[in-house]
């Protein structure tokens, strides 16, 4: 169909001369090389498309100043055209004034922290494809190499006192082949002898060390790694970070999340550990022994008598409820602080005073800060309304926040930690969003085949008109366990959607966080089951009314939300009219196999399926799409990474070919070189221009 309205985007690349206070070129890099800078862009019609969406600024790591005056952060910017980002650093006072952009180079600074009391900065920075530690004069002038660690430096944090660092670097993992028959040296054959031997989307050659150095701002010390000799991840992959350790107030132990473990054990387990290291005699020992599931971001009080962190009970169950636990370092006592809070906590930091402490939270299906006192455990709600907050740091009574909507991309606000009110700080993308006329975003709760009620959203079109008819999208969320809240994303946008001119309804179905435990897990051995009539009813009610052409009705989703549109092929009895279904599960069978975290399958599929005995498991591979085939009648369009061995590209090549066997109309756009997710900005916008063409060709 033809658009009626179009933006252009325009990749100039131009740095605003404003920001430019005090940033160097660093020695060591090519002072010729391209530096990719602010987009500047106009807006046709005031309508989001997909290259004004990849124009936009990606805000990231705020860092309170130590006397909570002053706030840095990274950006990154995006050229498309380059098919890259750069990330450059900014400061500012916490009322939103004295903007500087302080760095201005072609590789792009990271994990910047701020140290010698708030007058310098250090950070990672990579010459010759290694990222090391580098420091620099927080007007970003005198930047100068710190560290040359042969293995590089991941991530880092300094020690209380700033006189020690705290590093991550990799080391070798395992054997190669040509270990094993060194006069094969350009063999490329793997052999493997045990699980887990990929990962995401790597061939898993190498592990994260944690590692401890003294630290003057000048020099780096000689290096000893907190697990030497032992064959396991600090922090754990995928997703640990520099959250998974922690300096004690004292600087002398270290608290570390791991989960000691490799091969099979580490293929069906997810029960990892907190570890106390003790600098001086460099003994370790573990502080949650019998705890079974995964034990994660440690925090030391501030007063150095207690450590909390956040605790899953269950091994093998991924997704069980994270808990906040807290340690009295001086008893061994423990206790669960939020028995009685029926939600997820992420993100914990602890309050000046050692009493309290700031958390995240979803609860239905917004993201807010909440505070929590050690002693009563009385939760108190800080921030409010149709909101996610991703991040926070706080000082002193200074608490500044990343914020995002459905309708806007993430900024820095300031948050009065007393009565909730955000103030927005950052403005990364004002010059872009205040052009874009956004979409409407409704909260609906509808009425489930069980009697229970469900939060969906509704994301209306720009310039909605009620007597009009619009094609809808259902859109199906991945996870599964992962909450339809207020997000922004560059892949699944759904303002984007909206913006394309359909309705987008985004049901909470069963299995999703937010909504209490029960809610959460009635999906585990469950697949195709209630949260598929979930699916069923929110489009079903929207279909009702007079401005949704029920005619016209799409559905969409990623990874489970693959699965979920494969499932719903076979099943929705001719009530969509197109597909589109990226990284899903086509076979479940083959997944049980061909995924690498066996702990996922074996607790959400039930077990495994040569387990005749087994009525759960049979049940969830009785329910796998590829068995209805042969009632899929609808349009389909197939996207998958080649890099994807979360679920293997086989499975959307399967399910492509099956439809093009079946005579359906079928399309796949397969990436040889993307993972679970499309990172490379042309393979991103390429997605959604395949994506929308796609719609729109079987639903306008």
């Amino acid at each position: 169909m033809n658009k009626t309205i179009s933006s252009m985007l325009m990749a100039t690349s131009v740095l605003l001369s404003a920001c430019n206070n005090g940033a160097s070129t660093p020695s060591g890099s090519n002072e010729n090389e391209a530096i990719i800078g602010r987009n500047q862009v106009t807006v046709t019609g005031g309508i989001l498309t997909p290259d004004v969406l990849f124009s936009m600024a990606r805000v990231s790591d705020i860092q309170l100043s130590p006397d909570g005056k002053q706030l840095l952060y990274g950006t990154t910017f995006i050229d498309v055209k380059q098919n890259k980002g750069n990330r450059e650093l900014f400061t500012m006072n916490m009322d939103g004034s004295n903007k500087k952009q302080i760095t201005q180079t072609a590789k792009g600074e990271q994990n910047a922290v701020w140290f010698n009391n708030g007058t310098q900065i250090a950070f990672l920075y990579a010459v010759d494809g290694k990222s090391q530690i580098w420091t620099m004069h927080a007007d970003g002038s005198n930047r100068q190499a710190v560290s040359n660690y042969a293995g590089g430096v991941n991530s880092f944090t300094l020690s209380p006192d700033q006189k020690q660092v705290l590093f991550v670097s990799d080391i070798k993992f395992g054997k190669r082949t040509a270990d094993v028959y060194p006069d094969l040296p350009l063999a490329t054959g793997r052999i493997v002898n045990d699980l887990l031997y990929k990962h995401w989307d790597e061939w898993v050659e190498s592990i994260p060390h944690s590692y401890i150095a003294s630290f003057d701002g000048k020099t780096m010390g000689e290096a000893t790694d907190i697990l030497a000799g032992e064959p396991y991840e600090c922090p754990m992959k995928p997703f640990g970070g520099m959250t998974d350790l922690a300096w004690s107030p004292d600087g002398k132990s270290i608290a570390y999340a791991c989960r000691k473990k490799t091969g099979m054990d580490y293929a069906v387990s997810t029960n990892s550990d907190i570890y106390l290291y003790d600098i001086a005699s460099k003994q370790t020992r573990n502080l949650t022994e019998g705890m079974m599931g995964y034990d994660t971001h440690p925090s030391f009080s501030p007063d150095g008598t207690q450590l909390a962190w956040i605790s899953q009970e269950r091994d093998g169950y991924e997704s069980d409820k994270k808990r906040m636990f807290v340690l009295n370092l001086t008893t061994g006592a423990k206790q669960n602080l939020t028995a009685d809070f029926d939600y997820n906590t992420e993100t914990l930091q602890w309050l000046a005073d050692s009493k309290s402490i700031y958390y995240i939270s979803c609860k239905e299906a917004v993201t807010h800060i909440w505070e929590i006192a050690v002693a009563t455990k009385a939760i108190r709600q800080i921030t409010t309304g149709q909101y996610d907050y991703n991040s926070f740091t706080a000082v002193g009574d200074q608490m500044a926040a990343i914020r995002t909507s459905m309708t806007d991309p993430a900024e820095i606000f300031a948050i009065n930690t007393a009565t909730g009110d955000a103030k927005e700080l950052s403005f990364e993308n004002k010059a872009i969003t205040d052009q874009i006329t956004k979409a409407t975003v409704k909260p609906r709760w509808i009425k489930t085949t069980d009697n229970k009620k469900m939060l969906t959203w509704i994301v209306y079109p720009p310039h909605f008109d009620p007597a009009k008819k619009y094609p809808t999208l259902l859109y199906c969320q991945g996870g599964p366990q992962s909450t339809v809240s207020q997000f922004w994303s560059y892949r699944w946008n759904l303002e984007l959607m909206a913006s394309q001119g359909y309705i987008v309804v985004a049901p909470n179905r069963r299995g999703l966080p937010g909504f209490g435990n029960e809610w959460l897990e009635q999906i585990s051995g469950d697949y195709g089951g209630q949260n598929m009539k979930d699916y069923f009813s929110a489009i079903d009610e929207m279909a009702k009314e007079p401005y949704v052409d029920a005619d016209k009705l799409g559905a969409v989703g990623a990874s489970y939300g693959g699965f979920s549109v494969y499932w719903l092929a076979g099943h929705h009895q001719k009530r969509f009219k197109a597909f589109i279904s990226h990284a899903g599960i086509f076979n479940l069978e083959q997944q049980y196999l061909e995924t690498e975290e066996m702990w996922f399958a074996n607790w959400d599929m039930g077990g495994a399926y040569w387990d005749k005995s087994n009525a759960v498991a049979q049940r969830t591979f009785a329910n796998s799409p590829h068995l209805f085939v042969e009632k899929w009648d609808t349009p389909i369009l197939v996207t998958h990474g080649e890099l994807d061995y979360r679920i293997l590209a086989s499975q959307g090549m399967s399910a492509f070919n099956a439809a093009k066997m079946r005579g359906i109309p079928a399309e796949l756009l397969i990436y040889p070189d993307e993972n679970h997710w499309i990172a490379q900005p042309q393979n991103g916008v390429l997605f959604q221009r395949v994506f929308f063409n796609w719609l729109d060709k079987w639903l306008k």
